[in-house]
């Protein structure tokens, strides 16, 4: 039998480098791409496959997915498609599940994963949102029934090729998931970043390059296109899960099923007709971005105007900033302290007051629904006849875009 210093000195070395004996920063560079690879599998299969039905997935993908997960995270399919559907239908109310409108920014970031917890626990959450998860036997008795099994084996493994530094390895694994999806997706995707459209929610992109969560960065593409496979949508944007999509694409193993639709222009009709409406109203949010881009860019001309005129009130020169700001966003999403001096400077500007008012009667368009649509065709002719005698040039060029708009 083998002395028993032996066996400590064996057991030792082993706790200290593992089988694999790699260096600590072989180990980084391993725990990385293993959350990496956690990631792309809550975007892709959780998020994009399973909770919006974007693409279709091949089995091989799908099953080892699922399986990542189950070691990964402990994540059933079923429960976090159905939070997330939940957050998706009654987003920014008290009944999202995890919404820091409702429920605080702090609350979200520090206890995303309690909300989470909380909520899967809810069956009348699971049987109304849950659906058309898988269901086999894997799911069911493996999966879903030995949930923290998954979890345990990574620990073993991790331990054994890692030793005393796969404790490490699997804590920041158990730990991934919950910070960057319930802390910094679900808190500050709804709090702090930019908006490329006015989403009915609060949603926000918290970076335009989307690789250190999968592309979820751009939340607010998302919100507004939440049946789209790709999130990102301007051309300095990158969603680098999208990539992994048209990989697995090109190999056959899955098919994209929707995508954010886009706004073809062509020559400019000489009146806006039914093709003309028809791409508007696919095409709203964009045309709404068009549009805001349009009220910023007069609101700097008003401050180049005052700056021309050597304008000294400080008043009005702090109330056309704040219109700069603000006056592109819908209404209900100016804060309350400072609508106020924001409505004070449109109302000092004749082409800002045209320009808001004619927002509102554009956006009657889509949101009237007990008109008829060659009614709709006739109010759309009679808006780009308005604003093209309206003498404001960012009008007459925004009615001509229109006109050139393809279905």
């Amino acid at each position: 039998m083998p002395e028993l210093s032996t066996i400590w000195s064996v057991l030792v070395d082993w706790l200290a480098h593992g089988l694999l004996r790699a260096s600590p920063w072989q180990v980084l560079v391993t725990t990385l791409v293993m959350t990496h690879i956690t990631i792309v599998a809550i975007t892709v299969f959780l998020h994009r496959s399973q909770a919006h039905r974007s693409l279709d997935l091949h089995p091989i993908p799908s099953h080892f997915f699922r399986f990542w997960l189950w070691m990964t995270s402990g994540m059933v399919t079923k429960e976090w498609v159905a939070i997330h559907r939940k957050h998706h239908a009654k987003c920014e109310t008290k009944d999202d599940p995890h919404s820091p409108v409702a429920h605080g920014i702090k609350t979200v970031l520090l206890r995303g994963s309690e909300l989470y917890r909380a909520e899967a626990k809810v069956q009348e959450t699971l049987k109304k949102f849950g659906h058309n998860t898988p269901d086999d036997w894997l799911e069911r008795n493996v999966y879903t029934g030995q949930s923290k099994l998954g979890v345990s084996l990574m620990l073993v493994i991790n331990v054994l090729l890692f030793g005393a530094l796969g404790l490490t390895v699997w804590a920041v694994q158990m730990l991934w998931s919950p910070v960057h999806a319930a802390g910094i997706i679900n808190g500050l995707g709804h709090w702090w970043g930019y908006r490329n459209f006015e989403a009915p929610d609060a949603s926000t992109n918290i970076s335009p390059w989307g690789i250190w969560i999968g592309g979820e960065e751009l939340h607010n593409n998302h919100h507004t296109f939440p049946t789209s496979a790709k999130l990102s949508v301007k051309p300095f944007e990158f969603d680098i899960g999208w990539g992994y999509i048209r990989a697995l694409e090109m190999m056959g193993l899955a098919t994209v099923r929707k995508t954010a639709p886009q706004l073809k222009l062509g020559a400019v009709r000489p009146i806006a007709d039914s093709q003309t409406l028809e791409a508007l109203i696919a095409n709203r949010y964009e045309v709404m971005a068009q549009y805001a881009a349009n009220l910023r860019k007069a609101c700097a001309e008003e401050l180049d105007r005052l700056k021309q005129q050597g304008a000294q009130n400080t008043e009005r020169w702090t109330e056309m900033r704040l219109a700069q700001r603000w006056l592109h966003r819908d209404d209900q999403k100016i804060p309350a302290d400072v609508k106020a001096l924001v409505a004070k400077a449109c109302d000092q500007s004749p082409s800002l007051t045209k320009l808001v008012t004619m927002r509102e009667e554009l956006r009657q368009l889509w949101t009237r629904t007990n008109v008829s649509g060659e009614q709709l065709v006739v109010d759309l002719q009679g808006w780009c006849q308005r604003a093209e005698s309206s003498g404001i040039a960012a009008l007459q060029d925004f009615a001509r875009t229109l006109r050139s708009a393809r279905a």
